[in-house]
């Protein structure tokens, strides 16, 4: 590797599998001559959004868009909204999409091309759920280090086929899909598979071991739907808490371990735990924790600096914490805190309760509890009255609303404009 650079794909071999699409298997040195090729039509611009949903031409066009110089720019979501942000922000760009990526001829590369270990791979944006989306950007040398961590703790020395419900635009999806693949020899599934049995038909087009990478919405419905999974080697969870009874559910039903990812934009990939271990969170490999009376931040050579967390975090070791809960998510009413996933928790746990969320309706005043609630065949009494048993009174939420559905991003995360619209708010 010379000085500054390093290679597109880590540990390149041509004919190794580096992605499965369609039911047939993509080879290292075809994904390669097909980024080259890609990268060679892309217009002469300093930026390029990615809008792919096919995760494989995903893939395609952030490796072209780095061997042409460009930075990848990947919007928090896929409504116009969100894109023409990003537009009007990075005005010397192009959008590539499944329809511009297209198909290529067969062909095969001999050996992976480098890429400046400095330069920025990717723009990303937050969710923009407590906020409006706030730009981070991540050089081709942090992009590289992630893989390493996450397969390092996760996998061992053997690669896995993943799967995943989640979209790569995002730092969780494109951390454990794509980097994946690029820099741990993981073969990828090229769908984002939505409904559960077309998990299971994906899971079933990859051979073991298998990697699911979901969100706790999707693992709910799974469980509560029965799903037969095919022989599942492990299963990541990020995006918002997982209860531990649903991590042991899960484990029960694909008799596979459950690990949940602890991250954020800003820095990546954290921490890890087996859920059903208990509440204790490790740091990944040469990440460094420190918490202090003023907070919480983590650091990494990977990291251009320190990053601070909104998160209160308490040390249980030195390489080890539990987390109290995020600083936006704790409510105080009538002198008692609380927080509001806790309390989604036990909502999400009453009978009967399909979909639920806990959050703070004020903005400005008084801190104000409500939930909206996805529960055909209950009231609205009767769901208060059931988590009034389990809640102190003064967090009981009010209003609490009856929906059909809650508006869930792709992420399974429920931007607070969209709740406090459906509130009526």
């Amino acid at each position: 590797m010379s000085a500054g650079k390093l290679p597109l794909v880590a540990g390149f071999q041509a004919e190794a599998i580096m992605a499965w699409r369609r039911g047939a298997p993509v080879s290292q040195g075809e994904y390669v001559a097909q980024a080259q090729a890609l990268a060679a039509r892309l217009p002469d611009v300093p930026y390029a959004i990615n809008l792919c949903e096919d995760r494989y031409r995903f893939m395609l066009a952030f490796a072209a868009a780095g061997l042409r110089g460009q930075t990848s720019l990947l919007p928090s979501s896929a409504s116009p909204a969100a894109i023409e942000s990003v537009r009007s922000a990075y005005p010397d760009c192009h959008t590539v999409t499944d329809e511009s990526v297209g198909e290529h001829a067969a062909g095969s590369a001999a050996a992976s091309p480098q890429v400046p270990a400095g330069h920025v791979a990717a723009v990303l944006f937050t969710s923009g759920s407590t906020g409006a989306p706030q730009a981070h950007a991540k050089t081709w040398l942090t992009f590289s280090v992630i893989p390493q961590h996450l397969s390092q703790r996760l996998l061992g020395e053997r690669p896995a086929s993943i799967v995943a419900t989640v979209p790569p635009q995002h730092m969780y999806g494109i951390e454990t899909t794509v980097l994946m693949g690029l820099g741990a020899g993981c073969a990828v599934h090229a769908g984002r598979p939505f409904f559960p049995q077309d998990i299971v038909q994906a899971l079933a087009e990859v051979p073991a071991p298998r990697m699911l990478v979901t969100t706790p919405v999707h693992l709910r419905a799974l469980v509560a739907a029965r799903t037969r999974l095919p022989q599942l080697s492990l299963v990541l969870s990020a995006t918002a808490p997982l209860s531990s009874e649903l991590a042991a559910a899960a484990e029960a039903a694909w008799d596979a371990p459950v690990h949940e990812i602890y991250g954020c934009t800003e820095a990546g990939s954290m921490a890890s735990r087996r859920t059903v271990e208990g509440e204790i969170w490790e740091v990944l490999p040469e990440m460094t924790l420190s918490i202090g009376a003023d907070g919480a931040s983590i650091a990494a050579p990977h990291l251009p600096e320190a990053v601070p967390l909104h998160d209160l975090l308490e040390a249980a070791g030195p390489a080890h914490f539990r987390m109290l809960g995020r600083t936006a998510d704790l409510l105080k009413v009538a002198g008692k805190r609380v927080s509001l996933a806790d309390l989604t928790q036990k909502l999400l746990a009453v009978p009967g309760v399909e979909d639920a969320v806990i959050f703070n309706a004020s903005e400005g005043e008084a801190a104000r509890p409500a939930a909206l609630v996805v529960a055909p065949d209950l009231s609205e009494a009767a769901i208060l009255e059931a988590l009034g048993r389990q809640v102190d009174a003064v967090f009981l939420p009010r209003p609490l609303r009856k929906v059909a559905r809650l508006p869930r991003n792709a992420l399974g995360k429920l931007p607070r404009e969209a709740l406090l619209e459906l509130l009526g708010k």
